[in-house]
């Protein structure tokens, strides 16, 4: 009994040391979290995103972002196709392949245009032709490209996500994405490609897992900080930012145009209290990356769309508090439709969009 006991505390005490001390890929920061008001107000629960229409995407997985071009959808996925999707008959067809991991998109005279995680910033003709436009900035790789919009005068912005964790090097886009929020120091970047010079630049920096990127009516940009709970407003010609909308009471993920000058934006999961009980506690983030990966927090499903005017105001919410699509990520509307996009479903959600009384 007494070898059996020295034997049983032995474990414990091997378990508490690995806890305490075995290496883990994170150097958290400390940062204060706002306290999360949560669902109240213009954010009050509704049901208004349940229940909606699908399209499968088949093997494509992970229908992130999407775009219009000649009267037809192009969506990125996890598994490296860009679809088309003919909205009068909800048929799919595979374009290409990027061989990587492409997320967000966007179509500008005539062209397509791509971030994807692994390869950087890519060009597609409307017959699925490939091109890489940059994938280093000033001798640096680009490790995340996430998302991107263009400027009236053909400039691409778009997000970095992080240059330490680079999707590709963690094995998915997801696995990143927790270790630059859960490390939070702010190593994701925006750039920008002229399309007329070909030159890569870095407009800001020292961001926490920026996602989603708009532009606004003034010249700025529109980017979301994930792990900071806000959207910023960037200056591209000095740098400067400032909070377009802060404190939300989710993680946003991807920005787009809505008609009006609107905006669309998607919460991806609500925010996570275990995450903001320990923004100050660097040791108890490390604590929990040397847990299985089972026994860390989780995201939460729960689809959320926010539209807001160009000051950032909210105007309305489309919510499932059910997460019946999951890992709902952004929207856009397209000949009266809602087209709400996903992070891990095969299928594209739609249902009518009502506008605005």
């Amino acid at each position: 009994m007494k070898k059996a006991l020295l034997g049983f505390s032995a474990l414990i005490a091997l378990g508490a040391a690995y806890l305490s001390f075995a290496p883990v890929p994170i150097d958290p920061a400390s940062w204060d979290a706002p306290d999360n008001a949560g669902y109240v107000d213009a954010f009050a629960p509704n049901t208004d995103l349940a229940n909606l229409a699908r399209i499968s995407v088949g093997i494509s997985v992970g229908p992130e972002d999407v775009t219009v071009l000649d009267g037809l959808l192009y969506a990125t996925s996890q598994t490296g196709d860009i679809t088309r999707i003919d909205p009068a008959t909800n048929s799919v067809e595979i374009v290409a392949n990027t061989g990587g991991v492409p997320l967000g998109i966007e179509a500008y005279e005539g062209v397509i245009y791509i971030a994807d995680a692994h390869k950087g910033l890519l060009s597609m003709t409307a017959e699925g032709v490939l091109k890489t436009l940059t994938d280093t900035v000033d001798g640096s790789p680009i490790k995340y490209a996430d998302d991107l919009d263009i400027s009236d005068n053909g400039v691409i912005y778009f997000s970095d996500a992080s240059t330490k964790f680079g999707a590709k090097a963690n094995g998915t886009t997801m696995a990143a994405s927790l270790l630059e929020i859960m490390e939070s120091r702010g190593t994701g970047r925006v750039l920008a490609y002229n399309l007329r010079t070909t030159q890569t630049s870095m407009i800001a920096d020292g961001l926490v897992f920026p996602n989603g990127v708009a532009m606004h009516p003034d010249g700025s940009v529109l980017v979301n900080e994930t792990g900071r709970y806000r959207v910023l407003k960037i200056n591209p010609e000095n740098g400067r930012m400032s909070d377009w909308i802060a404190n939300l009471p989710g993680f946003p993920d991807n920005i787009n145009p809505a008609p009006n000058g609107t905006y669309f934006l998607g919460l991806i999961s609500p925010r996570s209290a275990w995450l903001d009980d320990n923004a100050a506690k660097p040791n108890a983030r490390k604590t929990a990356m040397r847990l299985p990966a089972s026994m860390r927090p989780k995201a939460e499903n729960y689809g959320h769309i926010v539209q807001l005017d160009a000051r950032g105001n909210v105007l309305r919410t489309f919510q499932d508090p059910s997460g019946g699509y999951h890992d709902a990520t952004g929207a856009i509307v397209y000949d009266g439709v809602l087209y709400v996009t996903s992070l891990h479903e095969t299928d594209l959600a739609y249902m009518p969009y009502q506008e605005i009384k």
